[in-house]
């Protein structure tokens, strides 16, 4: 059925459709509407849930760790400053193996404060053990929380689960999305039955106990193992998902990319402008093409590398500022994932968007003109810059 929603208001519906046991529930801007949306189905009685106000995000994650561990299935919601406040328990998810399914609607980071979208948020959280999927659009939105459940439960899996959406860009546009039927929803999700579990009377146990020295190691490697095997299982739901809904999802998306020469990654929403300036570049003989990045943990980096082979220049577009003074973080995945190639393209990074600063066709069109520069001259010029930001002189 075809309905018009808001991005939050999407995966709240689906939220609904899953029917979770338990969500920990604190709101911050601009994901307050997914916890408001889901309280008035609970008030109304349309899902069983425990819905549990807290105080403050770090109180919310403790909730789901609490209640994933007891055996419940959880869920929360929240953006920036919400999703480093859970940062300590985000790391005891992932290495007590608890596949709790967080929406991120991705804010940025203080300071200073802002409201509005980059991906810093959830970027600063890539290496704390979480699966981390990302949405184009509300479309993607819907269906990325629906096949989270699936892929983080699996027992040769059971991590927890990060489904991005860019603030208000994606959360609260209104666009036209096809929803799944309930029963359809309840069918693919399944019931959670993790093998152990607190309330297990025939098994007793213990979750997070001090890990000593001769186990630790022991524990992470498995934990890493986990991450590895769920890219699989990522593309088994993505073709469970395709079955029932005609929607095919991969790793990344390729935008005419058959035999692209220049080339762009990047993730979230910029892909629909960046799709427009490719076409238009298209209609004037240029061969340009995009990689959408869906799946950014477990990172796709032999797919990437013979997605990106046989193409002249590259430029990854990174909405997040890493700091590093070497790149962002997608630059440096993906630099990294063309390193075995043996002929690899130039590639440059960009860092463009933060803090909600926005960016045009017109603005890909000139990226591409310098990729199209680099692939004739074979001179990249400086390897990591910013676009979009106002020269001193101009704010004078």
């Amino acid at each position: 059925m075809s309905n018009r929603l808001t991005g939050n208001e999407a995966v709240a519906y689906a939220m609904k459709q899953v029917n979770p046991d338990v969500m920990g529930a604190f709101p911050i801007t601009p994901s307050t509407e997914i916890p408001e949306y889901f309280a008035s189905y609970v008030a109304n009685g349309e899902v069983n849930t425990e819905y549990v106000t807290v105080e403050s995000e770090h109180s919310s994650m403790s909730v789901c760790l609490a209640a994933q561990a007891a055996g419940a299935r959880s869920v929360c919601a929240t953006s920036s400053c919400g999703l480093a406040l859970m940062y300590e328990l985000l790391y005891v998810a992932a290495s007590c193996r608890l596949p709790v399914t967080l929406a991120c609607v991705n804010r940025a980071l203080s300071g200073p404060i802002n409201i509005n979208n980059d991906h810093s948020d959830s970027m600063g959280a890539r290496d704390t053990g979480w699966i981390q999927i990302y949405a184009e659009n509300n479309q993607e939105a819907y269906d990325n929380f629906l096949m989270a459940m699936p892929i983080g439960e699996t027992p040769s899996v059971r991590l927890p689960v990060m489904t991005c959406m860019d603030g208000f860009i994606t959360s609260h546009a209104v666009e036209n999305i096809d929803l799944l039927e309930t029963d359809v929803v309840r069918k693919f999700i399944g019931e959670y039955n993790p093998e152990n579990y607190l309330l297990k009377k025939e098994n007793p146990l213990a979750v997070g106990p001090y890990d000593v020295s001769p186990y630790y190691m022991e524990h992470k490697v498995q934990e890493a193992e986990a991450m590895k095997a769920a890219k699989a299982r990522i593309l088994e739901v993505a073709a469970e998902f395709a079955n029932i809904s005609g929607r095919r999802y991969g790793l990344f998306e390729e935008y005419r990319m058959e035999d692209a020469q220049l080339a762009l990654v990047l993730i979230g929403s910029s892909a629909g402008t960046a799709k427009a300036a490719v076409d238009k570049l298209r209609e004037d003989g240029i061969k340009a093409g995009l990689v959408k990045i869906r799946v950014f943990r477990p990172f796709p980096g032999e797919e990437l590398a013979l997605a990106l082979a046989n193409t002249r220049a590259v430029a990854v577009m990174d909405k997040s500022e890493g700091f590093s003074a070497n790149g962002g973080p997608l630059f440096a995945e993906t630099r990294s994932a063309l390193y075995d190639l043996k002929e690899r393209p130039y590639l440059i990074d960009i860092v463009y968007g933060l803090g909600g600063r926005d960016i045009k066709v017109e603005d890909f069109e000139k990226v591409f003109g310098r990729l199209a520069d680099i692939a004739v001259t074979g001179e990249t010029g400086p390897v990591y810059t910013h676009m979009g930001q106002r020269s001193k002189e101009e704010i004078a």
